[in-house]
């Protein structure tokens, strides 16, 4: 069975192509589009579809639209009701409805030849579900979890998986959203609403909860599966900002607060599922469940053995949950997901003519791995540029900028690199088989989506990486899921003694995460980056700039002992 799922309805769009159960692709149009999330959630772009990443999921297999047994439409408008019966303040999402009833008609502009009797529409947090229970490994008897701003007319979902079937347990009725009441808050504190909310988790760090029992009036679980979160008033408690205006020690206590009441609420809702399942594993998905602070906390205190958080788990997730369900329900067994870099890739053979086409000098270094880290020990910040594209928001060892975590000055320096807030951190990439000697915390943690406490012993070591708070968000390599990015850190250690390589995404401020080659070399060109690894091989700044090729001399720049770096 050939499935193909879409999520294009609030923001995040994506699409997702699984075949036999499998999951051969998934990408978001924000890649192809190179508009941050694709698109701003508001019902006035209801109708765009992922055109772009839909066409490539085809390309992929080699298929036609016309050779779909199926589309998943990760929303089914018949169970959505007025915006105002719900309590939501959305004078327009009627028009949003409306687009909604009409996908099938906006799929067959999109992908000329598509039958629109074959698109089916999957009920949003189901679709979120099954992004997790489907996807996560060994989770045939499982819970899950959902929480985000917005589906059909809930915010939330508590499941179980029982074989290759969901079972919907509770979910709660809007207006009370866990997810609309975050971002109230991001756009309160200045940032960019449905875009920025993992800012006021970083910005949370940095205040005391000291307003915790004040936003519990407001927000708190109902003892029942459900809760209550509405109706802040988040003026009373910090003044607003204007976007790009300095925060102050109330605006970060304000954080700190909302996120320690939004982990009590979590955690209450974790253990009634429990009560009810009894399983060993909970799977997790919605935009909520990218808060890694909140995951950290339920994977430590919560009554689940092991949790699992689809790496993709905001709304471009449903792409791939959709999928999923349907070939499901159409007798498929769906196999767990392999890895992040479900996205766009490139042979060596093609790399070298991108490389060509711009006319970019060039090197083949022996190994790529062990060129990198010794740029690296000798303090060079890189991209790195290797396989498949990561699905979801994290940079994963494929699409990242990489640092020496054992310079402190490499944080502002990668934030300036990046053109971002200061406040912000960076994360540590680490083999497997090191992690526990270094990180306190569930292991392993192979998409950056859990924080762990740093070693006392380790953070004057790899001080650039260490939050504030003296966590970190580890993301874990396996070599036989990454043998490059596991030669470079093992490359790295016998160079420098530290088994950590700072990792963040490779990308600068406002814009999506690099996908193809010419943004790669759009980001490298415009941003202080010292080399370029894209494939087996490398570009150096110098080089780049200078439009010639390098002499055999830069083959040993950035070693550690090869005098001053790149």
């Amino acid at each position: 069975m050939r499935v193909l799922g879409v999520n294009a309805l609030f923001h995040d769009p994506a699409a997702a192509l699984v075949i036999d159960g499998r999951t051969v692709g998934a990408a978001e149009e924000e890649r192809f589009s190179r508009r941050k999330h694709g698109k701003r959630p508001l019902p006035f772009s209801a109708w765009e579809m992922p055109e772009r990443a839909a066409a490539w999921c085809l390309a992929q297999a080699g298929l036609r639209p016309q050779d779909l047994d199926a589309v998943a439409y990760s929303y089914d408008p018949s169970l959505a009701e007025p915006a105002d019966s719900l309590g939501l303040d959305d004078p327009w999402d009627h028009l949003r409805q409306t687009y909604a009833r009409e996908a099938a008609g906006f799929l067959r502009a999109a992908l000329p030849g598509l039958d629109p009797d074959i698109v089916r529409f999957v009920p949003h947090h189901m679709a979120h579900a099954a992004s997790g229970a489907l996807a996560a490994p060994d989770a045939a008897h499982s819970s899950v979890l959902v929480l985000d701003g917005r589906g059909e007319a809930t915010s939330h979902l508590a499941a179980r998986r029982v074989g290759d079937r969901l079972e919907a347990l509770h979910g709660q009725r809007l207006p009370h959203s866990l997810g609309l009441v975050y971002e109230e808050l991001t756009e309160h504190l200045g940032f960019l609403r449905s875009s920025d909310e993992y800012k006021v988790m970083a910005l949370a760090s940095y205040g005391r909860p000291r307003m915790a029992a004040e936003l519990r009036r407001h927000i708190h679980p109902t003892g029942d599966g459900g809760f209550r979160a509405t109706g802040v008033p988040w003026a009373e408690l910090a003044p607003a900002l204007r976007p790009g205006e300095a925060w102050s020690a109330v605006h970060a206590d304000l954080a700190a607060s909302a996120q320690r009441v939004l982990e009590e609420t979590l955690l209450d809702l974790v253990r009634w599922l429990h009560g009810r399942t009894h399983d060993r594993l909970l799977t997790m998905a919605g935009g909520v469940a990218l808060n890694c602070v909140a995951n950290a906390r339920i994977a430590r205190e919560g009554p689940f053995e092991r949790v699992w958080v689809q790496p993709a788990a905001g709304d471009a997730g449903t792409a791939l949950g959709s999928a999923l369900l349907v070939a499901a329900q159409g007798g498929e067994r769906p196999q767990p997901m392999t890895g992040a870099d479900l996205g766009r890739g490139w042979s060596d053979a093609e790399l070298e003519a991108w490389l060509k086409t711009a006319a970019v000098p060039f090197e083949r270094p022996p190994d790529v791995a062990e060129e990198v880290a010794a740029a690296l020990a000798g303090d060079a910040v890189v991209a790195w540029f290797q396989g498949r594209s990561e699905y979801g928001p994290r940079a994963l060892g494929h699409r990242s900028l990489l640092a020496h975590p054992g310079r402190s000055g490499n944080l502002e320096r990668l934030n300036d690199v990046k053109g971002r807030e200061q406040f912000r951190p960076v994360a540590p990439m680490v083999l497997a088989d090191r992690a526990a000697d270094i990180f306190d915390g569930r292991l392993p943690s192979p998409y950056m989506l859990f924080v762990h406490r740093v070693a006392p012993r380790w953070r004057d070591r790899i001080p650039a990486v260490v939050h504030v708070d003296g966590t970190a968000r580890v993301q874990t390599v396996d070599p036989a899921d990454e043998p490059l990015v596991a030669r470079m850190l093992t490359r790295f250690e016998q160079l420098t003694g530290l088994p950590v390589v700072i990792n963040t995404s490779l990308n600068t401020a406002g814009r999506p995460m690099v996908d193809d080659p010419r943004d790669a070399l759009e980001c490298f060109g415009s941003a202080p980056v010292d080399l370029l690894a894209i494939g087996p091989f490398v570009v150096r700044r110098g080089a780049f700039f200078a439009g010639g090729m390098p002499d055999a001399g830069h083959l040993d720049a950035g070693r550690p002992d090869a005098g001053d770096p790149l």
